[in-house]
């Protein structure tokens, strides 16, 4: 059995599995993502010539996307897309089991080297954090805002869900509980005593005491009492980082919270658990380790 893309019903056919691969997945991100790979997917398909949903078609998309110079990770990501949708074709008796592994055994672009991320330094991080203008109720809620991701190193669709109930006292200090992350993983992350000032000066200023802790604003300086987005948030830290003449993304303040707290001597399986990463590589990159010649490992292995 294979997918007839090119009969009359194939848009509304394609329509239904790309619902079916967008509901598989949890993040936001990767939904878009997804969503606009196999859409792209398919107007190649239309105007390309192949014959059905096949190794041989997938294959002759990646040559094509490698023609484009997409960098590798791009058309990785794409590739992910379509191998999710054999998949789900294949569960939905749409696609024959083999040719749904032949499909997904089209191997992605290999890439060299480590992606390098960006981060800030302990001077350029406190330089943040006292940017914004503390006398109005929005300086309040970015500095509080800021505090937290650098403090916490949540993710930003992580701050858009905060919420009053998630902060609790667990063993004599401030903690963000239950915590719910990417793929549904529950994390409690510690609150550093300098970002709980900063939230409870807002908190206390906008007379939150219940529902979410961020909310959006008018130019009025008052509360709208919705949650703030992703994309607000975003374009808050993005917005300071013009202000400060720092090119970083929200993203970024997530890696300079994990190099810091490595800089100071905290473990990196702590980091781990307090980023909520499922892997310690992941938490490594973070870190952009790199060796230390006047502290070199082997001045530590207590011989000679």
């Amino acid at each position: 059995m294979d997918i007839a893309l090119l009969a009359p019903q194939a848009s509304d056919a394609w329509a239904a599995m790309t619902r079916l691969v967008l509901d598989g997945v949890f993040s936001p991100h990767t939904k878009r993502a997804y969503s606009k790979a196999l859409h792209d997917f398919f107007l190649w398909y239309q105007h390309s010539g192949q014959m059905g949903f096949r190794r041989s078609t997938v294959q002759a998309f990646r040559a094509e996307l490698e023609a484009l110079a997409l960098a590798p990770t791009t058309i990785n990501q794409r590739l992910c897309a379509i191998r999710k949708l054999a998949r789900e074709a294949a569960g939905n008796g749409l696609l024959d089991d083999p040719l749904a592994e032949s499909i997904c055994s089209v191997r992605g672009v290999p890439h060299s080297g480590t992606r390098t991320g960006r981060w800030l330094d302990r001077d350029q991080a406190s330089q943040l954090l006292s940017f914004p203008d503390a006398t109005t109720l929005k300086g309040k809620r970015d500095q509080a805002l800021l505090a937290v991701m650098v403090g916490c190193g949540l993710r930003r669709s992580e701050v858009s869900a905060l919420t009053w109930q998630h902060i609790h006292m667990v063993e004599r200090r401030w903690v963000i509980l239950d915590l719910i992350g990417k793929r549904n993983r529950i994390r409690t992350v510690p609150i550093p005593s300098w970002a709980k000032v900063a939230l409870d000066a807002w908190c206390e200023a906008a007379e939150i005491s219940d529902g979410f802790l961020f909310r959006s604003m008018d130019k009025a300086d008052r509360l709208r009492g919705t949650s703030l987005s992703s994309q607000a948030i975003w374009s808050i830290v993005t917005g300071y980082g013009v202000d400060l003449h720092l090119e970083f993304a929200p993203h970024d303040l997530r890696r300079t919270h994990a190099k810091l707290a490595h800089r100071g001597g905290a473990a990196v399986e702590q980091i781990q658990l307090c980023l909520g990463h499922s892997s310690l590589l992941t938490t490594q990159l973070y870190l952009g380790l790199q060796l230390d010649l006047h502290n070199a490992p082997c001045d530590r292995l207590g011989l000679g």
